[in-house]
């Protein structure tokens, strides 16, 4: 500190006796020594020293010191040691961490860094001269530049990242520097890239062209691959922002041979349960995880994803990703990521799938993989993360291939096979029935996938019996699972039960009949639906119920007599009403798990009590509902409720009334349209005066604001009293009247003309309404026609003497 101290009093000079310089006083005279001298050598030692005070007097350096440190990169270029200097001092001012020696002064604000940033890239030739420092060879220059630049990304991404994209050679000074020999250089810069190509599709397609992946690689090859360090990391993490969300540098990543490059990621020697997986390798085979994801996401356009898959099989690596999943010793975290990933590699890709589907465990007796991840999945003492990934794999494993849905049904039928044998049926369906609601929840979902745009499965799953009580009748799955719905008291379990049921009966008659003839069934989804829960769980099974009971109506082949689809209105209309029916569906979609789940195929939730809605039952729940309440809704007659078939009895009185109807609006309508056209022509009208007055009304300010300004200059500087008004006075006086007058006018028109454009908003929408409603009544009008005339013939067809009934001309 002495030694400090002393240099300080070389630099500064010696203060007068007595007196201590504040630690301004002392930044103003370097900052001034900076500028004014002469000599290097001075300029040199006050920016050492003004690096040494800018960590703890970071406020008054930057205040006082930036527009100066900025003058010497561009001056002082020549001179690495003091251009280190100044870039040391920028990073100090602009870092985005508080110093040590900062905590002492409680006053200083925590975005004083993001602040000093804004004020440095007002101009962006300051970025600029950075990004020219990068072509400096000296370490400390180009190391200090480096950092300088991170720290003004972290502070403001976006800002710098929208200058750097416009200046010339910006990102490749950048690129070049993962070639430097000196790693402490190139791992910086690996931090810099980073941060540059986080969400900016842009400069993220740049860097790619400009040999990115075949830098990073060749990084992580010497560095050893995943045993490498955290370098490994941060170039997967590079890689990682390149990929996500850029469908051009994906399809360049898969053109360009890459995918067949992460092979060696995971290659896991046969002494790994040994040797252990330290913290670094899980976290470098975590990121490479992540991007095999980032290929195959779903949000990827289908052809992406088709071709990406069809690689990742041939170059092998999905089998290694098989091998890590069957290993022992591999990390839970590692096991759950490496579930997801799988499940992404083989969703929707039929080869990939039945890939999966042979895998076998290393287990004695040996078992397919499904059925030990499946065991996983109903296992309550299993970590709940990865209970969720292998239902999302098995979901995939599912998803569009009627092979195996069907292959998981037959696992539930009668069959010759060794029963000995655990299936992946009898897993599923032990975990319904579970008392874990977890297990209830995940193998009902699992079920569902089994259906789904599969209604061949739907009819031969209505074939798999239950064993009950010893000596009793065995039951169908479907009897039992809607008594368990009847039964259970958790909310998870009736959920994932009325989600699978949902699923299993819609587009599926058989399914509704067989619902339909279990005891207290339909009086269940009557009575949840007609239910005051005032909970947002309770909403949802309401809506839920209401869901179900519209499909068994609107899929109903009418084969049960006391449950047609008819009567079934008619108990809708009575018990619960269509505004209170369509009120309950409504709380399905308003629910935050549904949006949540709606989203994405994968489950994402941090807790089990989060788990409600699955994402294939909102795509279905999406596509029905607007069918199962166009199916439903009830028309109005005399202000009575009617359902929409053949409750209305044909006859003329109708046909009358809606031609009766129509009249009235012609002529509601066409005193619309006149009441319409006036307000049109008063609205041109209003908008031409106000056009004239704002006209005067700048002409006579303009003619105001000159005779003031003649007035002021004709009048004397050294006048004690005030004079008597001039004519000139007089008449700029007239002119402000003349102008207030005029604006007192304009704030008038200007209100009516509001009024008048207001009204007519209103008379546009009502006529739109009204034209509306007069092609709803011609439709109903042309259906009941029709109508008339089948029933006319019908009558006829039976010997019947029919009357004319009366024709338009005689209504009209």
């Amino acid at each position: 500190m002495d030694f400090f101290k002393s240099g300080l009093k070389t630099v500064l000079g010696a203060p007068e006796a007595g007196q201590q310089p504040s630690a301004g006083e002392t930044v103003e005279r370097l900052v001034n020594r900076v500028e004014n001298s002469t000599l290097l050598e001075d300029r040199r030692d006050a920016c050492r020293a003004l690096k040494a005070m800018s960590r703890k007097y970071r406020v008054e350096v930057g205040a006082q010191g930036m527009g100066t440190l900025r003058q010497v990169l561009e001056l002082d270029r020549a001179d690495n040691e003091t251009i280190n200097y100044a870039l040391d001092t920028l990073n100090n001012i602009m870092s985005p961490a508080q110093f040590e020696e900062e905590e002492e002064n409680p006053n200083i604000p925590m975005n004083i860094g993001e602040q000093f940033t804004e004020m440095f890239i007002k101009d962006h030739n300051n970025i600029q001269l950075v990004l020219d420092l990068l072509d400096e060879y000296d370490f400390r220059v180009r190391l200090s530049a480096v950092q300088l630049l991170t720290s003004l990304l972290t502070n403001r991404s976006k800002d710098i990242q929208e200058i750097i994209l416009v200046k010339p050679m910006g990102v490749s000074k950048m690129m070049d520097l993962l070639g430097d020999t000196r790693e402490v250089i190139r791992n910086e810069t690996l931090l810099l890239l980073i941060k540059l190509t986080k969400g900016n599709a842009n400069i993220q397609k740049i860097v790619a062209f400009e040999n990115a992946f075949d830098r990073l690689f060749e990084i992580v090859s010497s560095e050893g691959y995943s045993d490498g360090g955290i370098i490994v990391e941060d170039c997967l993490l590079l890689m990682l922002n390149l990929l996500k969300n850029n469908s051009s540098n994906i399809h360049f990543f898969k053109e360009g041979n890459y995918i067949q490059k992460m092979l060696p990621m995971f290659q896991t020697p046969d002494d790994a349960e040994d040797l252990g997986w330290s913290p670094q390798k899980v976290s470098n085979v975590h990121c490479m995880l992540q991007i095999v994801r980032t290929l195959v996401s779903p949000s990827n356009a289908v052809q992406i994803i088709s071709s990406c898959q069809k690689i990742m099989k041939y170059a092998g690596l999905l089998d290694s990703l098989c091998n890590i999943l069957m290993a022992s010793g591999v990390p839970a975290d590692i096991l759950t990521e490496t579930i997801n990933t799988v499940g992404e590699v083989v969703r929707g890709e039929v080869n990939n799938q039945d890939f999966l589907g042979n895998v076998m465990a290393p287990s004695n007796p040996p078992r397919p993989a499904i059925v030990v991840l499946l065991m996983s999945m109903v296992n309550e003492k299993q970590p709940f993360s990865l209970r969720c990934a292998v239902l999302y794999c098995f979901q995939c494993y599912l998803y569009r291939n009627e092979m195996s849905q069907a292959s998981l049904v037959q696992t539930l039928l009668p069959s010759s096979s060794d029963v000995s044998s655990l299936t992946s049926g009898q897993l599923l369906c032990g975990g319904l029935f579970s008392s874990d609601v977890l297990s209830n929840w995940f193998s009902a979902v699992a079920l569902m996938h089994a259906l789904t745009e599969n209604a061949a499965q739907k009819e031969q799953l209505l074939r798999v019996l239950l064993a009950t009580n010893i000596g009793s009748s065995p039951v169908s799955l479907l009897h039992q699972c809607t008594l368990l719905l009847q039964q259970s008291t958790k909310v998870q379990a009736k959920v994932a039960l009325l989600m699978l049921l949902s699923q299993w009966m819609s587009y599926c008659p058989s399914a509704v009949s067989a619902f339909l003839k279990v005891p207290g069934g339909v009086g269940y989804l009557v009575n949840q639906t007609c239910s005051n829960e005032h909970d947002d769980n309770e909403y949802l099974l309401q809506g839920l119920s209401a869901f179900l009971l519209a499909i068994c109506i609107h899929f109903n082949d009418d084969s049960v007599e006391n449950y047609s689809k008819d009567s079934l209105k008619q108990l809708l209309l009575k018990r619960i009403g269509m505004e209170t029916f369509s009120g309950k569906l409504s709380e399905v979609t308003k629910h935050e798990s549904y949006n949540k789940a709606a989203k994405h195929p994968q489950l994402r939730v941090k807790a089990p009590g989060e788990i409600l809605i699955d994402y294939e039952f909102c795509k279905l729940f999406k596509s029905l509902e607007g069918v199962l309440v166009e199916s439903l809704t009830v028309k109005r007659e005399n202000g009575v409720e009617s359902l929409p078939e053949s409750r209305a009895s044909p006859s003329s009185g109708a046909l009358e009334q809606y031609k009766s109807l129509i009249r009235q609006q012609d002529a509601r309508l066409q005193e619309l349209t006149q009441q319409l056209d006036g307000l049109l022509r008063q609205n041109t009208q209003l908008q031409s005066a106000l056009n004239d007055s704002l006209a005067s009304n700048s002409h006579l300010k303009d003619e105001n604001t000159l005779l003031k300004a003649q007035v002021s200059a004709a009048t004397p500087l050294n006048h004690q009293a005030p004079a008597p008004p001039s004519q000139d006075d007089a008449k700029a006086k007239e002119y402000e009247a003349k102008v207030q007058h005029l604006a007192n006018e304009v704030a008038k028109l200007t209100n009516e003309l509001s009024l008048a454009q207001e009204a007519k908003k209103t008379a546009t929408e009502e006529l739109e309404k009204l034209k509306k409603d007069q092609e709803d009544l011609l439709v109903l009008l042309v259906d009941q026609d029709a109508k008339l005339n089948e029933y006319k013939m019908r009558l006829i067809s039976l010997g019947q003497t029919v009357d004319e009934p009366p024709s338009e001309e005689d209504l009209t």
